[in-house]
């Protein structure tokens, strides 16, 4: 097995479990740990890993989504804590949006349920869940759906948006950085979320610390157009503070 092949190999093995350690791969690579981390940083150099204590995790990409299904598998205490806290962002909004995603459909399952709220969605699980919630008149945004996410895109989707003003948006992306904002990997998705920030009085961005510092194919968001950001505890204090500086308030849980 050549470097190429080797590095092909470990990002093929990130994506399929989510993560990977350096010690796991140099044994079973029959490479030194060192070898493993130089590989790491090259495709990190790449942008197509994230580099973490130990290991890597898979950076989403044009090339590459994760599925809903799979999302519901990964990191599912942290976005449960998140969508708590979220959830309690509420205030006296009376209309929400809901991102397509797997924490935000956890946000939308904390949601109150002893007031009137409208909820606008483009996620056809977060509609299902919700649609037989009392006080909780569910809107379904039309357009395309994506298989592997279950959400609605094309400008069926973004007409109905532009004629909505929604009081609260609760935004998810595939990677957020203090110098590109938040990103995805499809144009598609990335319209439909570019119209609900137009559309929204207030944006709340929620996300588990690996997506911080990754980078994706198409910008939809600056971090200076959202009034919180909530992760978990994962993101240091330090990086937090520095995101805090552009405007949002941060809140690690």
């Amino acid at each position: 097995m050549d470097a190429e092949e080797r590095r092909r190999g470990i990002l093929e093995r990130a994506r399929c479990s989510g993560s990977v350690d350096v010690g796991e791969l140099a044994a079973d690579l029959g490479v030194s740990k060192e070898t493993v981390r130089r590989d790491l940083n090259l495709l990190e150099g790449h942008g197509l890993v994230r580099r973490t204590h130990g290991g890597a995790h898979p950076v989403e990409s044009r090339s590459f989504e994760t599925t809903l299904a799979f999302r519901t598998t990964m990191q599912v205490p942290e976005k449960s804590r998140i969508a708590a806290a979220a959830a309690d962002l509420l205030g006296d909004a009376e209309t929400v949006f809901i991102d397509e995603g797997y924490t935000p459909q956890l946000i939308a399952a904390a949601l109150p349920r002893d007031r009137q709220l409208t909820v606008v969605t483009s996620s056809l699980a977060t509609a299902g869940d919700l649609a037989s919630a009392d006080n909780i008149t569910v809107l379904l945004l039309g357009g395309r759906v994506r298989g592997g996410t279950l959400a609605t895109v094309d400008h069926w989707a973004t007409r109905m948006l532009a004629g909505l003003v929604i009081d609260l948006a609760y935004v998810g992306a595939n990677g957020i950085s203090r110098e590109y904002g938040l990103t995805t990997p499809d144009p598609a998705v990335s319209e439909v979320k570019s119209q609900v920030l137009r559309t929204a009085r207030r944006r709340v961005f929620s996300g588990v610390h690996t997506k911080f510092g990754a980078v994706s194919f198409c910008r939809f968001a600056d971090v200076t157009e959202f009034e919180a950001i909530v992760t978990d505890a994962g993101l240091s204090a330090a990086e937090a503070h520095r995101y805090s500086l552009l405007g949002p308030e941060v809140v690690r849980v």
